[in-house]
């Protein structure tokens, strides 16, 4: 009796819980959140035309992460972080916005507001500078302006290059840079008829060869490190093949690559075969220059003869003067790879080669 009591109770339990359910006495129905209309007030970046203006709230950005990392280092770190992976023009932007929704809460907050007034403070008492030099004095030459119009055109053959060779594109483009600027310094008038009316590189066909100024010699010398696996210039035997000949005359093979004036490819080949085994030498020594790209622009320059591993690698090579002031090939490549110039063609990777 007790038992048929309790499996009614039971019963009338779980239809007046599901009645109440139904009839909606459970429902949360929220409401409009506090902050509506402060998330409401955000102005988007995306659709700003003006690069000076998305500069200038850049800078802003990076003086409230500054502030916010001496109050909440953690939030800071994330937002920072998240720009290298971020695709929303304003998404760090959107994001400090966010967290200043909560720094208005209490005296934390009040003490960021003032870091970040006292930072916009001390920016704001200097000028900027009208002018738009450069701060590498060699780029502000109308040369070079031309000369990035000429290596954007080559952009898919240098990617391939640097997959075929497993090398950073921007290690390759750094030597290009070089020679380039060499060639048109050294020959001023007569270069000046390709790079500035029609914007196309500069080749080579006498005693170097294509647009990076391979010798014949040292390309000899490439091939041969492909094969021998016991060279300490040896890359590997996924590369082996890579500069293989179709001809039955790879004297004049090898020449044609190069100096072919619609095809650069196989002169970025060579130069990654250059940089991958010079680097894959030092390596085999003990040295790890894979992160110097000023020593493999230079020894790019001077050639494999010159390539002693050592524990105090030199920068240096070709002198090469633009408007009165003396460079060298590894300067300038390495002017280049650090400059952000061309950035968004050939980003900075996180491994310059594959075998790292």
């Amino acid at each position: 009796m007790i038992g048929i009591f309790l499996f009614a109770l039971a019963g009338a339990a779980i239809i007046g819980a599901w009645g109440i359910y139904q009839l909606g006495f459970t429902n949360n129905k929220g409401g409009v959140d506090e902050n509506n209309r402060y998330l409401a007030d955000y102005q988007s970046q995306t659709n700003v035309k003006d690069s000076n203006k998305v500069f200038e709230e850049n800078i802003k950005n990076y003086l409230n992460l500054v502030a916010l990392s001496k109050i909440y280092p953690t939030n800071a770190h994330l937002i920072l972080d998240a720009g290298r992976f971020n695709e929303r023009p304003d998404g760090i932007n959107q994001m400090i916005y966010a967290a200043n929704m909560y720094l208005q809460e209490d005296e934390k907050g009040q003490k960021y507001q003032k870091m970040v007034k006292e930072l916009q403070d001390v920016v704001a008492k200097y000028s900027t500078d009208s002018n738009n030099a450069n701060l590498i004095p060699w780029m502000n030459e109308p040369a070079w302006a031309a000369l990035k119009v000429a290596i954007v055109k080559d952009k898919a053959v240098i990617e391939e290059a640097a997959r075929l060779t497993g090398v950073e594109p921007r290690l390759i483009v750094g030597c290009l840079v070089g020679e380039q600027i060499r060639l048109f310094n050294s020959k001023r008038e007569m270069y000046k008829q390709y790079l500035g009316p029609v914007k196309v590189l500069s080749v080579q066909s006498q005693f170097s060869l294509g647009v990076n100024g391979i010798k014949d010699f040292t390309a000899m010398q490439v091939e041969r490190n492909l094969k021998d696996s016991t060279s300490e210039f040896y890359m590997g035997k996924q590369y082996e093949h890579i500069l293989d000949f179709k001809t039955a005359d790879p004297a004049s093979e090898r020449v044609n690559r190069l100096v072919d004036y619609h095809n650069h490819l196989y002169s970025y080949i060579y130069t990654g075969c250059i940089l991958h085994q010079t680097m894959m030498q030092w390596k085999r020594a003990g040295f790890d220059i894979s992160n110097r790209p000023d020593i493999l622009f230079t020894l790019f320059n001077l050639g494999f003869v010159a390539s002693k591993p050592s524990d105090h690698p030199q920068c240096g090579g070709s002198h090469i003067t633009v408007n009165d002031r003396i460079y060298t090939f590894g300067v300038i490549g390495n002017d280049f790879y650090f400059s952000g110039e061309l950035a968004k063609e050939f980003p900075l990777q996180a491994k310059s080669f594959a075998n790292e």
